[in-house]
């Protein structure tokens, strides 16, 4: 298909016989990718820590978990992206209650500084800690023990720990208690501190000072978990969100450390654990901070290696644009250093945005950035690009759900058990996608506006639409029984967190919509088997539709349609207006989708602020562990950098199918040619090739990267051509270390590796794709059992190849005989086509996987101009 095609509607079939028939025979050729394909890319654990109590707090005497041992997946090379901790020998938790933090549950937070008392801990006044509201860097501490009459009277309780009285004040009396507030003192040098001493050396309580939001962090910013809950065995895990310097400059992680004669490295931190019981020190509740003594002295903590942060090319060195798609971003991240080191080496700058804008500029014969494009460029006349796959990669749906059962009886105790802790799975099909996208659950739209568009009149006169999609019965029918146990009210449930702008990625989201019959007919207005039905103003149908025109689909993007508005109200306690975008907000981007997931950020709409200037709502502030519920579109480098769980989507064969390496190199193997564009793959979910893969990832995506040869600035075109032949090469190695490709990637089969290789020789020499031959074509057929060569070592003997066939493998050729097998004939099918099933579709899609060359997807970064 090409960009702007319209596509058909086509009833997925399920894969059966003959389903395994095309699996077989498409062995000839593109199944090849995936049986010889490379290794899956593997999230890097080798840096894994475990601590345990026993072995490292400060003092083992009363510990809350004396049996406790806390892994960290990942302490090396990090930068800013999702960790997970796990831990064993906890207690059951308690939920926090008002101003009760709760029962035996896990503090975490991120510290730069060692203490100097205590080699080998961190430092608490270096933490970020106590933004969010009963966590807390100070507190109030009543005298709840009965004094010594042999020690001198100090004017502090005697519950306060010797620890903590340099940052206590003496009480006055029953009504003015002593007052504890651990400072923070910033990476910079800079303390931010509500105990101070006065002009006569007294330790005094400065109310002027907040210290728990401060300039370097309040409860907008902070990564902090202020409650992590165990399960009934004492076991439990976290995704927690580690900062560098750019997210929190207060801890500056990752600075650049330069030694002479070593390799830079970046500023380490501290990562800490701290346990909390059943009661505080002189109390029987969770009340006062983690901060104290007395819950500080029980810590675990492990060191946090990070890469430097910023640009690691040589300052004053020419850059070179790029611009495009935003799955790439990531594997360009890794593979910047690298690049700088080259031959014609560079730093890049990457502009992530619409494609097609940056397709139309490279498609010029001035200098423009190199384009970064899933699909190929539309145009009438012949295509003057040339396209070298980078990556192949994925959208995702992204979520982090919490587990909060019902109270009612009946339930499985399996299921009390797991309370607070999150879901790992979770299934989806194109019409719950399509419901997702737009607008169709109660709470997807401001409440307090009229909603009987979606047959919503009041509480005794819901309608058939679904709260939200845990309780949409359609979602409940295809997920675990678990899931109708719980009692999920986020409204961040009710839709999915998207972008705004256009993107080759919104497309592909559409595209897999509108290729499955359930969800074409929701769109077009019919209700689905339990009465829900479609927000009209996104109808397919025009005679359904308030504007009186179908709501297009594919389209590129995710609008808000619906006009819906809580109207403002007046008076002493008047509000201002709220519509949809106010009411569910835009994400930046893709990745910025995974990171909020991440933080448990819904983007909920908070309070009115009567007192700013205008008046204006709030930000709700993120859920923290155990309340979480977030749904966002991300990709899958993204997705993995912040360590989402992902939802398997209901693929063309059948099968709900999670992303990973080895599913999106099942789709790449399935993928077809455009119809614009051949040297371009996609995955049709409508093709024959699609409804037999049954392991393919569904929202699995090629980039390329495009460029007219033609352009006039050689040295330009040299430095995109040495980008390109990184990235089929040593970019192609999955990893962590800086230069290979993150997780989130497939490596990319040999074929297309070939072809990004000639691509790149093209470009350099300037030989466009349209240029006349001088000498008789080289079929370029792939090999029948293609061998996957090293990344490293592939490099060299497939540029001397593709330098000798460039000129007669790029362009049309006259019809020749030269008793060379020809392409195939079969072209997409069309409505008027019969149907001649997914046999008929082997042979030719084998041969196609040869001539064809396909692009990949790498990761996503940020939807604005972005420095790599």
């Amino acid at each position: 298909m090409s960009r702007h095609t319209t596509m058909k509607t086509s009833l997925w079939t399920r894969a059966g016989a003959g389903g395994i028939v095309v699996g077989l025979l498409v062995g000839v050729g593109v199944a090849a990718l995936t049986s010889l394909a490379p290794t899956p890319a593997v999230a890097d654990n080798s840096s894994a820590v475990t601590v345990t109590s026993a072995d490292y707090e400060l003092d083992p005497t009363g510990a809350p978990f004396p049996d406790l041992a806390v892994t960290v997946s990942k302490t090396t090379d990090l930068v800013s992206e999702g960790i997970l901790v796990s831990w064993t020998g906890g207690k059951k938790s308690v939920r926090p209650q008002g101003n009760v933090g709760g029962e035996n549950f896990l503090q975490i937070a991120q510290c730069w500084g060692e203490d100097p008392d205590h080699p080998g801990h961190p430092d608490r006044t270096t933490c970020q800690y106590g933004a969010f509201p009963n966590a807390g860097r100070d507190s109030n501490v009543e005298a709840n023990v009965e004094p010594d009459p042999e020690e001198p009277d100090t004017g502090l309780a005697p519950n306060i720990a010797k620890n903590d009285e340099q940052y206590t004040t003496a009480g006055r009396g029953f009504a003015n208690p002593p007052y504890t507030s651990i400072p923070f003192r910033a990476v910079s040098g800079e303390t931010v501190a509500s105990v101070v001493k006065n002009d006569k050396g007294v330790l005094v309580h400065d109310t002027e000072i907040d210290v728990n939001k401060n300039e370097f962090f309040t409860e907008y910013t902070s990564n902090e978990v202020k409650w992590a809950g165990s399960d009934d065995a004492g076991n439990g895990s976290v995704k927690f969100e580690v900062q560098t310097s750019m997210q929190s400059p207060g801890l500056g992680c990752g600075q650049p450390v330069i030694v002479a004669g070593k390799d830079t490295t970046g500023q380490s931190c501290w990562l800490v654990i701290i346990p909390r019981g059943t009661g505080d020190s002189g109390v029987t509740q969770i009340i006062r901070p983690g901060l104290f003594w007395d819950a500080w002295q029980h810590h675990v903590a492990v060191k946090l290696d990070f890469k430097p942060v910023g640009v690691r090319c040589e300052i004053g060195s020419a850059e070179s644009q790029l611009g495009g798609s935003e799955l790439i971003a990531g594997a360009i991240s890794s593979w910047q250093p690298n690049l700088c080191a080259g031959t014609t080496g560079s730093a890049f700058v990457l502009s992530t945005g619409n494609e097609a804008d940056v397709l139309a500029r490279a498609t010029g014969t001035v200098p423009s950035p190199l384009a970064l494009t899933s699909f190929p460029a539309s145009t009438a006349a012949a295509d003057p690009l040339q396209y070298a796959p980078v990556g192949i990669s994925g959208v995702t749906v992204s979520f982090a759900i919490d587990r909060r059962v019902r109270p009612v009886e009946g339930i499985d105790q399996a299921y009390k058990d797991r309370e607070t802790q999150s879901f790992t799975s979770l299934n989806l099909t194109p019409r719950l996608i399509a419901k997702l996208l737009t607008a169709s659950y109660v709470s997807a739209l401001p409440p307090g506006a009229d909603l009987t568009h979606i047959n919503y009149i009041d509480f005794e006169n819901q309608g058939d639409n679904a709260r939200n999609i845990t309780s949409d019965p359609d979602f409940l029918a295809i997920n675990d029984a678990e899931w109708a146990s719980q009692d999920l009210n986020s409204v961040s449930l009710a839709d999915s967190l998207a972008p705004s702008g256009r993107s080759d990625l919104a497309t592909q989201v559409w595209r897999y919509v509108m290729a499955d019959a359930d969800a074409v007919a929701f769109l077009d207005g019919t209700a689905d088997e339990w009465g829900m039905v479609v927000n009209p103003w996104y109808s397919t149908n025009a005679d359904i539709n308030p504007t009186g025109t179908a709501f297009a689909l594919p389209r590129d993007n995710f609008p808000k349609a619906d006009p819906v508005e809580k109207p403002a109200t007046t008076g002493t306690n008047g509000v201002g207006p709220v519509n949809l975008v106010t009411w569910r907000p835009y994400t930046s981007d893709f990745e910025n989708g995974a990171y909020l997931t991440l933080r448990g950020d819904g983007q909920q709409l908070g309070g009115w602020d009567s007192t700013s200037t205008p008046p204006k709502y709030l930000k709700t502030t993120r859920a923290l562990v155990g309340e979480q519920g977030v749904i966002g579109l991300s990709t899958a480098a993204s997705a993995a950098r912040y360590q989402n769980v992902t939802a398997s989507l209901l693929n063309p064969a059948g099968a709900y199918v999670a992303p990973d390496s080895g599913s999106m190199l099942a789709a790449a193997a399935a993928m077809t040619p455009t119809t614009q564009q051949p040297k371009v793959l996609e995955f049709e979910p409508a093709s024959a090739t699609a409804t037999a893969a049954l392991t393919a990832y569904p929202l699995t995506m090629p980039v390329y990267a495009a460029l007219n040869p033609l352009q006039t600035d050689a040295s330009q075109r040299a430095k995109f051509a040495n980008l390109i032949r990184y990235a089929a090469s040593k970019g192609q190695e999955p990893g962590t270390e800086l230069g290979q490709l993150p997780a989130g990637y497939a490596p990319m089969p040999q074929s297309w590796i070939d072809q990004a290789l000639v691509a790149a020789t093209a470009i350099e020499q300037g030989i466009s794709p349209n240029a006349k031959p001088t000498a008789k074509p080289t079929p370029a057929v792939a090999p029948a059992t293609p061998a996957r060569s090293t990344p490293a070592a592939s490099g060299t003997a497939a540029v001397a190849a593709a330098a000798a066939t460039v000129a007669t493998a790029t362009g049309p050729i006259d019809p020749t005989a030269t008793g060379t097998a020809a392409g195939t004939l079969l072209g997409p099918r069309t409505p008027e086509d019969p149907s001649m099933g997914p046999v008929a579709m082997a042979v030719p899609a084998g041969l196609l996987s040869g001539l064809v060359a396909a692009g990949a997807v790498p990761m996503i970064s940020r939807i604005r101009r972005k420095r790599l």
